[in-house]
Parts: structure tokens; C-alpha cells; sequence
């Protein structure tokens, strides 16, 4: 009886208490007919392999025609029972992995920030230490993702590692668009909202240094040419600019599906983040099934289980795009590469990278494949004093990864601090 008495409760809740399943990965449709159809078709695709028939991909062509030579030695009845059972146990495992996400307990539980300024959906918060006198500086992460990715965990927080230093860092959380800004433009965010931010830090903190992450790079780089008094430098983090390179097949693709895009966007008012997140999964298919069956096979109460699901439910945190802005970046950006071609404007402006006369450094990520290097690269290349530097890790790894504080983290701060110094 004593026994009974002194059993430890589960750490797990009770059926009762949990929280409902998340809804990710999203779109969950799409992932699970796409993983559902790689199982179906590889057993499919057989018969034509082994007959030669397979229209291969002209680089494909020796290694498919050498897997052809291999399999005749092979027990064909033997062969395919293996190739289903491995099909549906992939299958399997990425199920597993699914709903082991969708029931894990994890659930982000930083401690608020203050705001400092509000204006419709956009906030202002402010991440410095009490009595924090070091330099300023005005984060701007991308309006199609949520702005905690820069605060994602307590181990893991560009923002508060930069407080952690001594900064007043700032930053603007965009959140989701409401009626206020259902008609608005990039100009009307950049110009508009960031523009009254920077007035804001420049009141509380004096001249900032503007830091931007992925898309919010190009907003940082937008207002810091519009607002070029008002800021000590520009920092960019895994920031495009050249949108067709090295090639231009996200172009061709985006430019392929425009009808779509356009009734979708027409019907609601907007991109909406199912139809967002279907293009990104373009970029890498295979990779959600590789990182959920990974997931399936760790312990739930793991640190990495625990990132995992911190960084997964971040992604499936998506925010929608107004329909100017949708319009803007899908067809101005990606379709006709307006910021390479020096045809990209704000406030009537022409953004130009080469018109920037402050310090600029640019963090490139040697891995991303959302937006590769070559992209990144072309940004600073005109500016006179710009400068790059590769860091380790892809688009998302630099801010979120084991080894971004050291990295990206590090070396941005310590350039900023040197900027300061400077001025």
C-alpha cells in the first residue's frame, strides 16, 4: 500500500488535460498525399525500370541504367515484397513521427515582452535589460513568419543573447494582417509601420543600428536608404537579393502556377499560409519526411525532441500575405527579379544597394537553400562599405541551430559593437 502511495505521477498529462493536436505540419493534406504517392509509385515505376522504359532524367541516365544491370542478378518476387515492405514502413515511421509531434507537450512558455509602440497588428517590443545602455539596434524579421524565430527559445534567442551584452535591441512583430492593413503595400509597411518603429527607438534610444532577417533584411534595407540619418548600419541574415540565382526555376515555377496564384490571392484578399507553405515545400520535398521520420525515433522528453517541436511549431506559425504584398513579392520579386534589375521601389524611391554609404554585414549561410548564397551575395557586392561573411548551418539553422551562438549570433554582435565604436 505504501508503495501505491508513493508512485510519481506521469509527467505526461492526462487524456483529459492535453492540449488539441496541432494542426502541422501544414498543409497536412499535402504532406501526407505526397508521402502517400512516394510509397505508391516506387512500386509503380518498377516494371519500367527494369524494362528500360523509365523516361530518366538525362543525368540520371548511367546511374539508372547501372541499378537496371543490378537488379537482372536480383529475384525479382523477392525484390518488389522488399521494396513494399520498405515503402510502407517509411510510410509508417513518418506517421509515427507526425503524430508524435502533434501529441507532444511542449508549448512555448518565454516570459512576455514589453511593447513599446503599437500601431494596428504591428508591435514594438523591447528587449533590453533594465539600465541596458549599449547600442541600439531594430530587428526586422519577415512578415510571412512569425518574429519569435529570433526568440525561439530560452537557449536558443538572438534577441536575448544581444540583451544579454548590454544592447537595447527592438523588435517589430508584424503579426497577422487585419483590416488595417488588408490594402497595404510594402511601402506602406517599410515607409509606414517601420518607418514610425524607427522613430520610436530613435526617441527611447538613440540612432540604431537595423538588423534584418531573411525577407525583413530587404524591409531593414528599405527604410535604412529611405531613413539614411537615422540609422548607424544595416545588418543582414540570410537576406535575398538576386532572386534568380543561381538559377531561375522558383521564377519559372511561381511564374508557371500565376493564374492560380492570382484567382487564389483575388478570392482571398491575400496569400494564405497553407497555399505559403506549399511553395516553400517545393524547395526540398524529401526533407519532411527524413526530419519527421527522425523525430518518431527520439525520446519525447529529449532536448532535441523539445527543439524539434519548438522550431516545428514556429513553422506551422505562419502568417498571411495582404494581397499587394503577395503580388509584390511573387511576381515583382521572384517572377521578374525587380531588386537585381534596380527596378524595385519605395516610397518611389529606387532601392539601390550602392546608395548605401553606412557599414553594412551581410551573414551568408553556406547550406540555405531557401535563399542561396549566390542571392545573398549579390547584395553587398556594390556597396562601399559592405562586406559578407559565411556562416555556418542553412536559412534556419543559423538563428535556431547548436551552433548559432557562436556564429551568426557572435559575429553580429561583435560587429555591431564595433560599428558603434566607430561612430
Amino acid at each position: 500500500m505504501r508503495n501505491r502511495e508513493r508512485q510519481i505521477p506521469p509527467i505526461m498529462p492526462s487524456r483529459q488535460e492535453r492540449p488539441p493536436p496541432r494542426p502541422g505540419p501544414r498543409p497536412l493534406l499535402l504532406h501526407l498525399m505526397g508521402q502517400a504517392s512516394v510509397a505508391l509509385t516506387s512500386q509503380l515505376a518498377l516494371p519500367s525500370l527494369r524494362n528500360g522504359s523509365f523516361a530518366w532524367k538525362p543525368q540520371l541516365v548511367p546511374a539508372a541504367e547501372t541499378l537496371r544491370r543490378q537488379l537482372a542478378s536480383v529475384d525479382a518476387e523477392a525484390f518488389e515484397k522488399a521494396l513494399r515492405a520498405e515503402a510502407y514502413q517509411r510510410l509508417g515511421d513518418f506517421l509515427t513521427g507526425i503524430e508524435a509531434y502533434r501529441r507532444h507537450p511542449y508549448h512555448r512558455d518565454l516570459p512576455d515582452v514589453p511593447v513599446v509602440w503599437q500601431e494596428g497588428s504591428t508591435r514594438l517590443l523591447g528587449y533590453g535589460e533594465p539600465g541596458a545602455s549599449g547600442p541600439a539596434v531594430l530587428v526586422v524579421p519577415s512578415l510571412i513568419n512569425r518574429g519569435y524565430i529570433l526568440d525561439l527559445t530560452a537557449k536558443r534567442s538572438f534577441l536575448r543573447y544581444l540583451a544579454g551584452k548590454g544592447m537595447r535591441p527592438f523588435l517589430v512583430d508584424w503579426d497577422a494582417p487585419g483590416a488595417e492593413e488588408a490594402d497595404f503595400h510594402l511601402t506602406d509597411y517599410v515607409d509606414g509601420r517601420l518607418g514610425r518603429a524607427l522613430e520610436v527607438v530613435l526617441a527611447h534610444a538613440g540612432r540604431p543600428l537595423v538588423v534584418g532577417y531573411c525577407m525583413g533584411g530587404l524591409l531593414a534595407l528599405g527604410i535604412a536608404l529611405l531613413r539614411q540619418e537615422a540609422v548607424g548600419g544595416l545588418g543582414l541574415l540570410a537576406t535575398p537579393w538576386d532572386f534568380h540565382a543561381p538559377s531561375a526555376r522558383a521564377a519559372q515555377l511561381i511564374e508557371g502556377m500565376r493564374p492560380v496564384l492570382t484567382d487564389a490571392i483575388n478570392q482571398t484578399g491575400g496569400l494564405s499560409v497553407d497555399l505559403l507553405q506549399s511553395l516553400f515545400a517545393t524547395v526540398g520535398p524529401a526533407g519532411i519526411e527524413r526530419k519527421f521520420r527522425m523525430f518518431g525515433g527520439l525520446k519525447p522528453g529529449s532536448v532535441r525532441a523539445r527543439d524539434f517541436v519548438a522550431l516545428e511549431d514556429w513553422l506551422n506559425d505562419g502568417v498571411p500575405l495582404v494581397r499587394g504584398v503577395a503580388e509584390e513579392c511573387l511576381f515583382g520579386w521572384y517572377v521578374e527579379n525587380q531588386p537585381a534589375r534596380g527596378e524595385w521601389r519605395l516610397a518611389g524611391e529606387i532601392i539601390s544597394p550602392a546608395a548605401f554609404r553606412k557599414p553594412c554585414l551581410s551573414l551568408v549561410p553556406a547550406a540555405d537553400r531557401i535563399v542561396p548564397p549566390q542571392s545573398a551575395l549579390a547584395l553587398t557586392s556594390t556597396m562601399s562599405k559592405g562586406r559578407h561573411r559565411l556562416v555556418a548551418g542553412g536559412h534556419i539553422g543559423m538563428m535556431t541551430g547548436r551552433n548559432a551562438k557562436a556564429d551568426a549570433y557572435a559575429h553580429m554582435a561583435k560587429w555591431i559593437f564595433h560599428v558603434k565604436g566607430e561612430s
